[in-house]
């Protein structure tokens, strides 16, 4: 019989329970148990909630800067470029820092540049309120990017290689499901925090520090990836991580020959080769037809809601609208549990799709029948981008996994940025009718894809 502190696995990967502190020894194992089919236990949940951080992060820093600037930027003279410039600091930081730092990780090993990179955001977001000019926070912010975006390589792929495949595709999705929180914490707090008045961007901006002390100090202690140890050879140092965290009792032999422990340095160029250019173009472009869409629309939230004739209930709409988001977030892990992953994804590109069309195809329609339509819009996407940290790093072998995470990441902040960057552009020159269409052309791009390129990585074991 388990002890206390083993978590059995129950009929479904939600059923099993979590608990508050770590264990002092890992889950119970048995001589037949293979590290991918271990039975869940408290470790398992410690690495995945200590990686809730960068997602958590990201979310709350995209959320702060947009209420923040609405006070800072006449109280110190900014200018539309500077707002721009301020609002796309951290995404161009996060391209920079998932590729930059997922292709350092492949070689120096996950665990340093995993405490690293919150020691970056925590002390740039402290240095946010003491700024006396934009220059100053740009810089700050493209750091706190940096560091937001290398923990996206990062984090994923910590929690890809140590979790149990069962459990695996419902642990990364929560990932995403709390940058939805993130997001939805920043909205509600700072518009409070600005109502304030005077210097309360000071302390909305550093608030940011916050959840990235604590995660930095809940890290200390974290273990180097088993399977990076293995594929650099350093047999010795895997088995006593596997025996420590995972369970003494595992065929060690077994998960090392799955491996290929023999030493072998991957480049960078393999992404592109023969053996992985389709998944990496699948995972680049289906990354890209969500964000591109999501990044656009919710970014310039009120100017939609004014096109689709909600301008006159401005924090209610808002409010119900980051409600489904929550909302979606969490059902999104049920369907990442209970669907294979190219149903969900292909289901997800339709649906969304067809609830973004009519505000294309008849933007004068009535209120009553364009928001409930943008509500499922809402709620889709929010479920579907849990699909975003779970795809990627089961995409790739363990010597590409950190690099490939890491480009899927940066790029897809490309898109972000594009889609943000356009939006206003494509609304001013083309009209509200045009823009929706393209956006929702970018969905159906997206459908294709995956019909074509989507591989079923459920429940596979990583190699």
């Amino acid at each position: 019989m388990p002890d206390d502190r083993t978590l059995t696995p129950a009929a479904d990967p939600e059923a099993a329970e979590s608990a508050a502190d770590p264990p002092a020894a890992p889950a119970r194992a048995t001589a037949t148990d293979t590290f991918d089919d271990v039975p869940l236990n408290r470790f398992h949940l410690k690495i995945t909630a200590l990686t809730f951080g960068a997602n958590f992060s990201d979310g709350y820093q995209l959320g702060i800067i947009g209420i923040a600037l609405t006070a800072m930027a006449p109280q110190r003279h900014l200018g539309s470029m500077w707002q721009g410039l301020m609002g796309a600091s951290a995404l161009i930081g996060i391209f920079a820092g998932s590729i930059a730092i997922g292709w350092a990780a492949d070689r120096m090993g996950r665990q340093r540049l995993y405490m690293l990179d919150f020691l970056l955001i925590a002390v740039a977001s402290v240095l946010q309120f003491f700024v006396t000019g934009p220059v100053e926070l740009f810089v700050l912010r493209l750091l706190i990017g940096f560091g937001i975006g290398a923990d996206y390589a990062l984090g994923p792929t910590l929690v890809a290689e140590f979790v149990p495949r069962r459990f695996r595709g419902g642990l990364l999705a929560s990932l995403t499901c709390m940058w939805t929180v993130g997001y939805i914490a920043a909205f509600f707090f700072g518009t409070y925090l600005i109502g304030l008045g005077g210097d309360s961007w000071r302390w909305l901006l550093a608030s940011s520090a916050v959840p990235a002390i604590a995660v930095l100090l809940m890290r200390l202690g974290t273990p180097e990836s088993p399977r990076w140890l293995l594929s650099k050879g350093r047999t010795t140092e895997a088995r006593e991580v596997v025996a420590r965290y995972v369970g003494s009792h595992i065929d060690f032999d077994a998960f090392a020959a799955q491996q290929h422990t023999a030493e072998r340095r991957a480049s960078y160029r393999e992404l592109f080769g023969a053996a992985h250019w389709r998944n990496t173009a699948f995972g680049v472009l289906f990354y890209n037809c969500q964000v591109i869409p999501y990044f656009a629309i919710y970014t310039f939230l009120p100017l939609v809601l004014v096109k689709i004739q909600l301008n006159g209930s401005g924090f209610f709409s808002e409010a119900l609208l980051n409600s489904f988001l929550l909302l979606g977030g969490v059902v999104g892990l049920w369907l990442v549990a209970k669907l294979t992953r190219r149903r969900l994804t292909i289901g997800s590109f339709i649906v969304l799709a067809l609830s973004l069309a009519p505000m294309g195809i008849w933007p004068d329609a009535p209120a009553a029948l364009l928001f409930p339509l943008f509500l499922v819009f809402t709620f889709t996407m929010s479920a579907a981008t849990n699909l975003d940290q779970v795809y990627p790093p089961e995409l790739f072998p363990t010597e590409l996994r950190s690099s490939g995470v890491g480009l899927l990441n940066g790029m897809s902040r490309v898109g972000s940025a594009v889609g943000t960057f356009l939006l206003p552009v494509s609304l001013g020159s083309f009209g509200f009718a045009p823009t929706m269409m393209a956006l929702t052309a970018i969905l159906v791009i997206g459908a294709v894809i995956s019909v074509m390129w989507a591989p079923e990585t459920s429940g596979a074991a990583l190699d």
